[in-house]
């Protein structure tokens, strides 16, 4: 089985999610969607009809792996034919497989306190960290947010150098990091990140 995973509502996180959930494949199963419930709901309206919805604070169990949603500092919605589409509250994922790292991944958020609680009862290993600023965190902000409150082995920046608006590259979040314990990984276009 596949799975998406979405944070949250806006275009360039769901991209072709509900055309990719109504397609089978070559198992003839149909990947299964994991995102809050009015995502799901909307994606199905769309075709796609694989559904696990799930909501801040829950955890669901997929035999090998485990998602549970956290709380993020953000939006969730679209336009579509002049009308904003309301899709739910933002999330972050913690994403547990057995025996393996434990990832999180913030989704699009600012810096809040309560990501010493993520820490506290997740413990990730490795942080997908946004560092785009004006939509999200900036390098400073992210900095904080790793060294202050998660405090991972594994740092990979994300959310940058996709559009003119946002930072270009992760060069001021490499030099934020650059005293920090935490191993950031910038990845390269195309190329796998290894851990």
């Amino acid at each position: 089985m596949t799975y998406i995973l979405l944070t949250h509502g806006h275009d360039d996180h769901v991209g072709d999610a509900a055309g990719i959930g109504a397609k089978a494949n070559s198992k003839k199963q149909k990947p299964q969607v994991v995102s809050n419930y009015e995502i799901c709901a909307h994606l199905a309206s769309k075709g796609a009809d694989n559904m696990n919805p799930d909501n801040t604070g829950g955890t669901v169990d997929y035999g090998g792996f485990s998602v549970s949603f956290t709380d993020a500092k953000h939006f969730s919605g679209k336009v579509e034919k002049g009308k904003s589409i309301y899709l739910g509250y933002p999330n972050g994922l913690v994403i547990k497989a057995k025996g393996e790292k434990t990832l999180y991944h913030m989704g699009d958020t600012d810096l809040f306190s309560d990501l010493a609680l993520i820490a506290e009862l997740y413990k990730p290993d490795i942080v997908l960290i946004l560092i785009g600023d004006r939509f999200t965190m900036g390098a400073e902000m992210a900095a904080i947010a790793l060294n202050r409150y998660l405090k991972p082995s594994i740092a990979i920046p994300i959310h940058y150098g996709t559009f003119p608006m946002l930072a270009p590259d992760a060069s001021a979040f490499q030099k934020a990091m650059k005293r920090s314990k935490t191993k950031v990984l910038v990845p390269e276009s195309g190329v796998a990140v290894t851990l």
